[in-house]
């Protein structure tokens, strides 16, 4: 079994088939948590989760930084895939808390700092940079409460995400093993700052293309190292251009490459890193044989 820790398999994009990409991802042996972006994907992922009623899918909900604006996503983030516009939205904590009532949430996310887009005005930047950091510091402590894992979106903004991480009870409270930089693409220095704290890394399709994540698994111990696909997108090599949980393996095996160790060793450590930060009532040996891979 492998653990896909980042699959948004409730999005627009799985709205024909999300079944069947469910069913593909089981029958190679991946297991899925669906962070989500706003209320809408909060309340899908949980949807999912619970039709499916099966130990290997879970959700996370979680009020994304683009989804404070009202924005276009273009193709240079979402290549083929269709672009969107954002709706704007504010964080409502009474909304997000009673979703917290399912057994099938077991993380807040994804959630955090995206200076993508600043605006230029200085006035106008410094109310974009102060909703995100509001919106951020409130799903932190609602973590915080409730004792929950925390799968962070960070994007050219990572000195300020470690400030405020440093200076949020959440780490002394909860503990930054229970933290993950998902997709990360930070330099050395907010690499060491993560691992420090105790944080997980997360790695996905941008292994095959960026240097500085290639640089993270480097440096990056195995057993701070979490996979993910991030599907719909960030596709692996040879894979189709919507990525789906069902092709992890491939960055699984590049990751393997890197570590000069098997993949074996990566899926097995990997997924027990998974099944320690999210604290999935799973263990490696429990995906039924029709539901392994190979």
């Amino acid at each position: 079994m492998i653990v896909d820790t980042h699959a948004h398999i409730q999005f627009n994009a799985y709205r024909e088939d999300s079944d069947a990409v469910i069913e593909r991802a089981l029958a190679a042996g991946v297991a899925m948590i669906a962070p989500s972006s706003q209320i809408d994907t909060s309340k899908r992922s949980i949807e999912y989760a619970e039709k499916w009623d099966c130990p290997f899918l879970y959700a996370a909900v979680g009020l994304h930084p683009i989804h404070l604006e009202d924005s276009e996503v273009d193709s240079d983030e979402v290549g083929e895939q269709a672009i969107f516009r954002t709706r704007k939205e504010e964080f409502r904590r009474e909304l997000y808390e009673d979703l917290l009532s399912s057994s099938k949430v077991v993380a807040i996310g994804e959630v955090g700092l995206d200076y993508w887009r600043k605006p230029k005005s200085k006035a106008k930047r410094e109310e974009y940079i102060a909703r995100q950091h509001n919106a951020l510091i409130q799903q932190l402590s609602l973590a915080t409460d409730y004792d929950l894992p925390v799968i962070l979106h960070c994007r050219v903004a990572h000195s300020d995400l470690i400030d405020i991480l440093n200076d949020h009870a959440y780490i002394h409270e909860v503990g930054g093993n229970s933290l993950v930089s998902h997709s990360f693409t930070g330099d050395r220095e907010h690499l060491d700052a993560l691992l420090s704290m105790g944080a997980y890394i997360g790695v996905n399709g941008l292994v095959f293309k960026l240097d500085m994540v290639q640089d993270a698994v480097v440096n990056t111990p195995l057993e701070r190292i979490v996979l993910e696909t991030d599907a719909p997108y960030l596709s692996p090599p040879n894979a189709p251009e919507r990525n789906e949980p069902c092709y992890m393996t491939e960055t699984a095996q590049r990751v393997a490459d890197i570590k000069r160790v098997s993949i074996e060793e990566v899926e097995e450590i990997t997924t027990q890193n998974a099944i320690n930060l999210f604290r999935l009532p799973l263990q490696t040996s429990d995906m039924p044989e029709e539901h392994r891979a190979g």
